[in-house]
């Protein structure tokens, strides 16, 4: 992707925790970008860094505990990392947006829907009450909520699952940003209301041409939604490529077993398989691939130097030297 294409660029970013006088790596060198229109998504079992990178470019990472420690976050030619806390907030809701996985958390219980997405405007907009009113409804009619005028005033308890995910992305719309970052808004949902903010999020990213960067642990998804994916392990990302391209060859063990691991394949006649052992602990930065203890195609080298990316063509990395060189010695 050329870089006048490039909407974000995060490069090589480091991020831990102080816990229990010892440090817990939650990121580790991680490098992703989005594209200008483009929807992007990063896939990875609960702990592996997803979440953790989002807040990284929202600035929303609490210091202490927490410490980015290393690495860039371009946003259009502009570090974040840079930013202080007023230029940040410029750049927070106006410009990126972030749909956070738990409504219910995120929404204040004492306020209306209408106040909540009311402020989401007002932080960078001044308007007039008749106009600020008019926006809000709008936003909600976007997201499809409704009876809009009744919902004003309304409270996040009075509303259902998938509603209150739908006042998320109206806030998140609010300012008409560049790019939305939703982590997972349809984890807490069952299967009909998750295809229906899918649906939804794929159209407004369309209709408004927005960039949309996607966090989940559901390669169907993945699979839906996304142009280009990033699978990461253990805080790092190990695969990179057209989504395509990754779920037909896939060219990591990890994201191998991912995908020998989906139900579907059982429902198709497929051996369903899983993977042993266990994901590494965060005290301490592993010396080699991190994957390697439950590495069925592991060999020597694995478990003393960090795999660097290998380039499959088109786009598509895999950090496996060892499928790598197999392959080539075909």
């Amino acid at each position: 992707m050329g870089d006048s294409n490039t909407l974000l660029n995060v490069a090589g970013l480091t991020v831990w925790f102080q816990a229990d006088g010892e440090r817990s790596w939650a990121v580790n060198g991680a490098s992703f970008s989005v594209g200008r229109g483009e929807t992007v998504c990063i896939v990875g079992e609960s702990g592996c860094g997803k979440t953790v990178s989002a807040l990284s470019i929202m600035g929303l990472v609490k210091t202490p505990p927490g410490r980015i420690a290393a690495g860039k976050i371009m946003f259009e030619g502009k570090n974040l990392l840079s930013l202080n806390d007023a230029e940040m907030q410029q750049i927070r809701g106006r410009r990126i947006a972030m749909v956070f996985q738990e409504p219910l958390a995120s929404l204040n219980p004492v306020f209306t829907i209408g106040d909540q997405i009311s402020e989401a405007i007002t932080v960078h907009e001044k308007l007039a009450p008749e106009a600020l009113r008019a926006r809000v409804l709008e936003l909600l009619r976007a997201v499809g909520i409704p009876s809009p005028d009744e919902r004003l005033g309304s409270y996040p308890h009075q509303l259902s699952g998938g509603q209150r995910q739908r006042v998320m992305i109206a806030m998140a719309l609010a300012c008409e940003p560049d790019l939305i970052i939703a982590d997972e808004p349809t984890t807490a949902l069952d299967v009909t209301i998750q295809a229906q903010i899918l649906n939804l999020l794929k159209s407004i990213k369309e209709d408004r041409g927005l960039s949309l960067l996607y966090i989940t642990h559901d390669l169907g998804v993945v699979a839906s939604i996304a142009d280009r994916v990033y699978v990461m392990y253990a805080g790092c990302v190990v695969e990179q490529g057209e989504v395509g391209d990754v779920f037909l060859e896939p060219r990591h063990p990890y994201t191998k077993g991912l995908l020998a691991s989906l139900p579907d394949r059982a429902r198709r006649g497929m051996p369903l398989t899983g993977i042993p052992g266990y994901v590494p602990g965060r005290f301490g930065r592993p010396v080699g691939c991190p994957f390697e203890p439950r590495c069925s195609e592991a060999e020597k080298e694995c478990h003393i130097e960090f795999p660097q990316f290998l380039d499959w063509g088109k786009g598509h990395m895999a950090r496996c030297p060892v499928l790598y060189s197999r392959e080539k010695r075909r």
